[in-house]
């Protein structure tokens, strides 16, 4: 049986990633769209069209195109954060 864990408990037991997160920029919510995010690299890999992708993604999840173009775009974007931070 599992144990019931506090707000506080799983918060603090994340914090450090929750920290990183909200330092990219990212909401915690936007899990929901990894899925799709694999699914588009997948059928982008095996050659499909973009448009035809969006429109297969847009029905599988329920989404408008449009909101799958929005997904593709923010999921594709580099983290200033990841990058290298050396000098010179």
């Amino acid at each position: 049986m599992l144990d019931k864990m506090k707000i506080y408990e799983l918060l603090q037991f994340n914090k450090e990633f929750l920290k990183r997160l909200c330092f990219a920029g990212i909401k915690p919510e936007d899990y929901r769209y990894a899925d799709l995010f694999a699914d588009y690299e997948r059928l982008s890999r095996e050659g499909e069209k973009k448009t035809y992708i969006v429109a297969t993604l847009a029905d599988k999840y329920g989404i408008s195109e449009r909101k799958v173009y929005s997904v593709i775009s923010y999921l594709s974007r580099e983290l200033d954060c990841c990058k290298s931070r050396a000098v010179g």
